[in-house]
């Protein structure tokens, strides 16, 4: 299964790295960057994630920034999913990034995650 992309790499790349650069001075410099450069760096690792790890059974979401499904398993169809995994922006490119890992982001309580597949130490990070 092949991912459609919707951000360009080269763009997503970009704006992971401005975002990088503003996250190692510090969370308040990385907060304050355009909503257009967060929202691309976002979109971006999402595409990728889904691209790594391709399959239709764990929904991440990233409001307000995006949404992707992954994961092989169980297709889910209607309705909520049944392994579904939420978090805000930041936290997101921290694990993406590896500036956090999974298990320390779910356990602050940054990520929500419930169902038996959403766990994304596999994936993470990108």
């Amino acid at each position: 299964m092949s991912v459609k992309r919707r951000i360009a790499p080269d763009d997503g790349r970009a704006a992971l790295e401005v975002w990088s650069r503003a996250r190692s001075a510090g969370s308040e410099q990385a907060g304050a960057l355009p909503r257009s450069t967060r929202a691309t760096a976002v979109r971006y690792t999402l595409e990728e994630l889904a691209t790594r790890a391709p399959g239709n059974s764990v929904e991440v979401r990233v409001p307000p920034f995006g949404v992707c499904q992954c994961v092989e398993g169980p297709r889910h169809t209607r309705g909520t999913p049944p392994n579904v995994i939420e978090m805000d922006p930041a936290t997101w490119l921290d694990l993406a990034t590896g500036l956090v890992g999974w298990e320390a982001a779910v356990g602050s309580g940054k990520v929500l995650a419930s169902g038996s597949r959403a766990d994304l130490r596999d994936w993470l990070p990108l």
